[in-house]
């Protein structure tokens, strides 16, 4: 039988550290910069960076963003670290 996920724990374990609520802030200024010029976008759809921000790139800069569906700004390869392998998802490398 499974265990019960514990998400007051989790939050505070990772979620809640200032590294990660800073990367939240990022996150949402990102968004709002790019919404700001290009109108607003369905929920659907993330904000993402063309150059990650661990290989450097900027986290609000408008011309390092770039609106993408969910499904393939969420589904880079990654090492055991959580780190991004590579900024291009399996599905673009098939194409």
């Amino acid at each position: 039988m499974a265990t019960k996920r514990n998400y007051k724990r989790e939050y505070e374990l990772y979620q809640g550290t200032p590294e990660q609520l800073r990367n939240q802030s990022l996150r949402h200024k990102a968004r709002r910069a790019y919404e700001k010029k290009h109108g607003e976008l369905p929920d659907n759809v993330d904000v993402a960076h063309k150059k990650a921000l661990s290989k450097g790139g900027s986290p609000t800069k408008l011309s390092n963003l770039k609106a993408e569906p969910r499904s393939s700004n969420r589904s880079f390869a990654r090492t055991s670290t959580n780190k991004v392998k590579s900024e291009v998802s399996k599905r673009e490398k098939s194409r």
